[in-house]
């Protein structure tokens, strides 16, 4: 973080409280890890980096926290990037598959055609994401695809419900990259390259139990992709170590 990615960040966002343009760079990197899982967030030095007062980070730092992406600890203080771990995880991807499977079967009857064309679309191109082990190409396809579904079940608690995980699955759905290498084979990654297809075929057909299972199918599937390593049983540890270094070498707070 510096001084001129806080000025990208404005010529993008000239009317943008500064508060959300700082709020909106922590929310990415903390998304992809470039701010590692466990990592304490030095207030004063976020404000150093950024030639800016505490206020406006303090507020950012606020906002991310309710939304589950900082938190504070028991008996310490400051404020600390959310923890991963594969058993968080899984416990994230329960209550996915909780909503979801629901959503996917309700999208089946009430979905409309333009919501239909336009997750085939997103369907597709996943489809020529996933081989290429591309980070950005599937944020950009998955996860919209996912929150389509949602959005088409015409469920009001199924969206509100979603919108609370929508943060930390983002952060964990971006989190892989960090621990497999692109040249790397996921041995997943020939189920869940034509499962989104599958998903929609089910909705297009208006089969509510088929989309249901084929989500499922899915999610199950995805849960085995975005946590694979073949070195470790909980390819966390890899993020944080990192975050273990980074602390190490931050100064105290209420130091430059």
């Amino acid at each position: 973080m510096n001084r001129e990615k806080l000025e990208s960040y404005l010529e993008k966002n000239p009317f943008a409280k500064l508060s959300d343009v700082v709020t909106q760079i922590l929310y990415d990197e903390i998304v992809v890890l470039d701010i590692p899982p466990a990592s304490k967030l030095n207030i004063n030095q976020i404000a150093t980096d950024f030639g800016i007062s505490r206020t406006p980070v303090v507020e950012a730092i606020n906002r991310l926290q309710s939304i589950g992406f900082v938190e504070t600890r028991p008996h310490v203080s400051g404020f600390y990037v959310t923890d991963m771990s594969l058993r968080d995880m899984i416990d994230l991807y329960d209550a996915r598959m909780a909503i979801e499977c629901e959503a996917a079967a309700l999208c089946a009857e009430k979905a409309s055609p333009e919501e239909i064309s336009k997750l085939d679309s997103l369907a597709v191109e996943f489809k020529k994401a996933v081989p290429m082990m591309d980070g950005n190409r599937l944020k950009d396809t998955d996860m919209p695809f996912h929150k389509l579904i949602v959005e088409s079940s015409g469920n009001k608690y199924l969206i509100r419900s979603y919108k609370e995980l929508l943060p930390n699955l983002t952060m964990y759905q971006g989190s892989w990259p960090k621990f497999i290498p692109p040249e790397q084979v996921n041995p997943w990654s020939s189920q869940v390259v034509h499962q989104h297809g599958a998903i929609v075929s089910a909705i297009k057909l208006h089969i509510p139990s088929l989309a249901r299972q084929s989500m499922a199918e899915h999610i199950r599937s995805s849960l085995n992709f975005v946590a694979y390593s073949d070195t470790t049983d909980d390819p966390f540890w890899i993020v944080k170590r990192s975050a273990e270094k980074n602390r190490a070498k931050q100064p105290p707070e209420g130091q430059k």
